[in-house]
């Protein structure tokens, strides 16, 4: 539990470290963390749509939340999906059908 508190201050620090940087009057201190947010938006974006589709969520589910089109969310998401999908998927020598 300590470690959980320890990881969340570390990450409040991290934020508030953030978004000091993206108030900057300094453009290349603002820029900077503009990128580093966006990154971190994308890596989460990336985690939740996985999160759903294992939830059973569709695209079009997923896409109303994110308030983006469907073939936009699946169109960026589809491929880190299926490659998730099948790293999951027990192997089976050729021939073997799927029960």
């Amino acid at each position: 539990m300590h470690d959980d508190l320890s990881e969340a201050a570390r990450s409040d620090e991290s934020a508030d470290g953030l978004a000091g940087l993206a108030a900057s009057e300094d453009p290349r201190n603002g820029l900077g963390a503009v990128r580093a947010l966006r990154t971190l938006a994308d890596r989460l974006e990336e985690v939740q749509v996985a999160n759903a589709r294992r939830a059973g969520w569709s695209w079009q589910q997923i896409a109303e939340v994110l308030q983006v089109s469907r073939q936009a969310v699946h169109q960026k998401h589809a491929d880190v999906h299926q490659k998730h999908t099948h790293e999951h998927r027990p192997h089976r020598p050729e021939g073997d059908q799927e029960p």
